[in-house]
């Protein structure tokens, strides 16, 4: 059975200041198709956040579905969708029933029956090949109540013994142990921060309330040969475990993630046991560059900077440490970003330090410099609590992202994401 893990597509998104990533979501989908079609895939896995959104564009959900259409010409015998935290689950689902009958395997959100969340797949022949343990995004009404005066620690245990509870159960269900017994591998998919996973500096936002609910690889039950997982954007292995991992973003998502490699996963399952895996390069189309330093370094850095590899203009994120008016500094920026036009935009400009400024303490607990519209409403949250004593701010934020949860349920279009 050869399996093809991907992940992390956050179609429609949006970037910096209202830039559409289409062009560079379709030409992935595109390769992706002659991916599966080159490698003889027999099941393509998404393990999450295939939306940017909740409430994902026409163009975007119309992007998705063509793909599903068009995978029906190759010769993958099943598609397994899983939701994130990101994504609707009640719009994923809503076309469960009717995917079905193509052999795509939809589960948009923690279904009120588990064994909706374990699917047979078979081999041409109709004998079992793989099961999948196909775990969405698990929010917290799926996992746990919260406890009127619990610590943080205590409420860090809670969830990530829940969210092991959860795989254990799946694990030890008759269906998976009945297939297992018969050398069927086992595949479970998560979307989750797993410890010692290494987010793109704050690209990722926090998957559950706090911070907390991260699991570890130990979690994981013994009886998973392979566990996909989304969310951390970069491509990682999770605790040392060569079957744990998260296959990452096939798109550059944010300036923190230029640097990655983006790559999907094709695994080769021959019965029960880990199975062989190879990293499968995603062409790149658009670079994204940070030009960072004094003002005459960035300036010959942006003359300097040759886009010949990349089939889109670049996008720079431009930082500048001068004592220059502020006024000299975007005007000599400016003057060499359009000498360099065709190779090279800045989309909100650059942003200008002054060199000889004491550092603010306060913001640098905060994190780098930015402005509101660049940052989500939980990293705003972030940043307002970043001086207080741990405790408190854990505290804090775990209260704040309840009540974002609260607001979501009750009316998931103004709530439901986390945009900036």
């Amino acid at each position: 059975m050869r399996v093809l893990h991907t992940a992390d597509w956050h179609l429609g998104q949006h970037f910096l200041t209202g830039q559409e990533r289409l062009t560079e979501q379709r030409a992935f989908l595109t390769w992706l198709l002659g991916a599966v079609q080159v490698h003889g895939v027999d099941a393509l896995v998404v393990a999450g956040d295939v939306f940017d959104t909740t409430t994902p564009s026409h163009a975007s959900q119309e992007l998705y579905y063509n793909f599903l259409v068009q995978m029906q010409g190759t010769a993958c015998r099943d598609i397994v969708v899983v939701g994130g935290n990101h994504d609707s689950p009640t719009l994923l689902n809503a076309s469960r029933q009717l995917l079905r009958r193509l052999r795509i395997h939809v589960v948009g959100g923690v279904p009120a029956d588990p064994a909706e969340q374990v699917v047979a797949l078979a081999e041409t022949s109709g004998r079992p090949a793989l099961v999948v343990c196909a775990v969405p995004f698990l929010r917290d009404r799926d996992i746990r109540l919260a406890i009127a005066g619990e610590t943080p620690d205590e409420r860090q245990a809670r969830v990530r013994q829940s969210i092991a509870a959860h795989y254990g159960a799946l694990a030890d269900g008759d269906a998976v142990r009945r297939l297992r017994e018969q050398d069927v591998p086992v595949l479970a998919t998560g979307h989750l921060y797993a410890a010692g996973g290494e987010p793109s500096e704050g690209a990722e936002r926090d998957v559950h309330i706090g911070g907390l609910g991260s699991v570890g690889a130990p979690d994981f039950p013994a009886a998973f040969d392979y566990v996909a997982l989304g969310h951390l954007h970069r491509p990682q292995v999770v605790g040392g475990q060569a079957h744990i991992r998260y296959s990452g973003s096939p798109v550059p998502l944010s300036f923190t993630e230029a640097d990655d490699h983006q790559q999907v996963l094709l695994l080769d399952f021959k019965g029960a046991g880990a199975p062989e895996i190879t990293a499968l390069p995603v062409p790149v189309l658009r670079r994204l560059q940070r030009f960072h330093g004094t003002l005459d370094a960035v300036e010959a850095s942006i003359l300097a900077y040759d886009n010949a590899a990349f089939e889109l203009v670049a996008w720079a994120d431009v930082q500048v440490r001068s004592d220059e008016a502020p006024a000299e500094v975007q005007r000599r920026v400016q003057a060499v970003l359009k000498e360099r036009a065709a190779h090279v935009q800045a989309p909100r400009g650059a942003r200008h330090q002054r060199a000889t400024d004491a550092p603010d303490v306060t913001a640098a607990a905060a994190g780098p410099l930015a402005f509101l519209h660049d940052l989500t409403v939980s990293e705003v949250f972030g940043r307002r609590v970043a001086g207080l004593p741990p405790e408190r701010a854990a505290a804090l934020t775990a209260t704040f992202g309840e009540l974002r949860q609260l607001l979501a349920e009750a009316d998931p279009q103004a709530w439901g994401s986390d945009e900036r």
